[in-house]
């Protein structure tokens, strides 16, 4: 049974940082392209960043570059995100899953919800 589940989110300040995990079992994450989208509420799903599979090729949305960054852990089976200098904008439910397309990707995980308030 394949499993995606995100952790890390919370609630913190502008300007701070968090990072996300989004650890499988089921599958290896280094087969796949593994995206990270966020849910806000009354906006559409939005693709943040992907880690590629064969070449491990990095995409950002323009909103977050430069302040985030994606990374693959192989040997833990885990993709992280690490968010710096987050905005209020940055708030939502991020998920990650199995390809950098939402119309695409296979496996979801529940999300791990991020707020970023003063």
């Amino acid at each position: 049974q394949v499993q995606l589940v995100e952790s890390g989110g919370g609630l913190v300040q502008p300007g701070g940082s968090l990072r996300l995990a989004c650890s499988a079992s089921g599958l290896f994450l280094d087969a796949y392209a593994v995206g990270w989208f966020r849910q806000a509420p009354g906006k559409w799903r939005e693709a943040i960043s992907c880690i590629g599979d064969s070449d491990g090729h990095l995409i950002y949305a323009d909103s977050v570059k430069g302040r985030f960054t994606i990374s693959i852990d192989s040997a833990n089976n885990t993709v992280y995100l690490q968010m710096n200098d987050l905005k209020p904008e940055d708030s939502g439910l991020y998920r990650c899953a199995t390809d950098c397309t939402v119309g695409r990707a296979k496996y979801w995980g529940r999300g791990t919800q991020v707020t970023v308030s003063s």
